[in-house]
């Protein structure tokens, strides 16, 4: 029974699904638009959301968090210098996911984008 798993495995460890999320949204970070399965965007939006608020408080505290949490320098740099400041005027909701077409060939997974809203 699944009573009380609130959050997705994907057939992953731990460390590779914490890996996971940090490549996405490194990925995600840096080129504000990325594609993948739906399932592996909807886990990522409240990682990235979480960056997103803590960049915005933009002290040193908020930086080292983001650091620990997504360990690349030129993400977070991005992140704090251009990213932070296009969101200061809304609470939350700073991504959209765009459902695509399933993948037919393959396996007929159901693909999406994630991207900044503004």
């Amino acid at each position: 029974m699944r009573h009380r798993v609130k959050k997705k495995h994907f057939s992953r460890t731990a460390e590779q699904r914490v890996a996971l999320m940090r490549s996405l949204a490194r990925s995600l970070i840096l080129f504000e638009k990325i594609e993948s399965s739906e399932a592996k965007l909807k886990a990522l939006r409240p990682f990235v959301e979480r960056l997103i608020t803590l960049a915005k408080k933009g002290d040193l505290a908020s930086r080292r968090r983001a650091l620990s949490l997504l360990p690349d320098k030129e993400a977070i740099r991005k992140l704090f210098t251009e990213l932070a400041p296009r969101f200061e005027g809304r609470n939350g909701g700073y991504t959209r996911i765009v459902k695509l077409p399933n993948r037919k060939p393959g396996d007929s997974t159901e693909l999406a984008i994630i991207e900044f809203v503004e």
